[in-house]
């Protein structure tokens, strides 16, 4: 009886045990999880983080280091600095769509370099990019329905990142530069494979450059002018002074001859 007994208890204290453990875990994730955030556990391990429709103007700060997937759709977002995902190692999706982004810091995504999976930036205000903020990124970027400007400092960035197939057709030039190029409208994936928006800069960077070696000839030559110039009197002072000196060697020598008869 007594076993039977100490047994039940036994089994009572490590239920109340496992219960209590079970509470410390939740209290812990719930505390972890900023108030504006919505945390759950992901399928795929880790916590699934949702802060959508809050009004956010900014990256919540303090989210659980174990996010996995992390949703800031549908906010107020205008820009992201470089240190918004700091301490995210395991961060394997993230959705910035529908904001009002205009401007991504060098270094935006710099600690998910080896993470993240998929990138979404659709439905935001971005006109042009800095590959500097994506640093290594190879995630899967949504870059569709931006206002886009077209040039060569786009066409050079675009390259760089591993872009969802499936947006490719709604990333459209909004504007381009130079305009004639006539890209408004278009798809960038197109216009980019038969124009070549860096030849006009291209033809400025070598002009500038042609101007720029002109004047340092000419201010090369001014000098030199200037310098023989400046110094033609002087020049002719000393061959005047060169000249006179054999006569007067010469009136020295016919003088001590004179002196040596007397």
């Amino acid at each position: 009886m007594l076993s039977f007994l100490w047994e039940g208890h036994a089994v009572a204290s490590c239920l109340a045990l496992t219960f209590m453990l079970l509470l410390h875990i939740l209290d812990v994730c719930v505390s972890e999880c900023p108030e504006s955030c919505v945390c759950s556990e992901s399928v795929d391990g880790g916590l699934m983080v949702r802060c959508r429709d809050m009004h956010l103007i900014a990256v919540p700060r303090g989210l659980p280091n174990n996010t996995r997937h992390l949703y800031l759709d549908n906010n107020l977002l205008f820009t992201i600095p470089s240190d918004s995902f700091i301490g995210l190692p395991l961060l394997f999706k993230l959705d910035l769509s529908h904001n009002r982004l205009v401007h991504l810091e060098p270094g935006a995504f710099r600690d998910q370099a080896g993470s993240l999976n998929s990138l979404d930036l659709s439905f935001n205000l971005l006109e042009t990019l800095d590959p500097e903020a994506f640093g290594d990124l190879r995630a899967q970027t949504n870059l569709s329905h931006n206002p886009w400007l077209c040039d060569c400092r786009l066409q050079l960035a675009m390259p760089q990142l591993l872009l969802d197939p499936s947006s490719l057709a709604e990333v459209v030039c909004n504007t381009s530069e130079p305009e004639e190029l006539g890209a408004q409208g278009m798809p960038f994936i197109l216009v980019a494979t038969d124009l070549d928006f860096c030849a006009t800069l291209r033809r400025t960077t070598d002009f500038a450059m042609l101007v720029t070696m002109f004047g340092w000839f000419t201010m090369v030559i001014s000098y030199l002018v200037y310098y023989v110039r400046h110094n033609q009197e002087d020049a002719i002072r000393h061959l005047a002074y060169l000249k006179s000196l054999p006569n007067r060697q010469d009136r020295s020598g016919e003088s001590l001859t004179r002196s040596t008869w007397l």
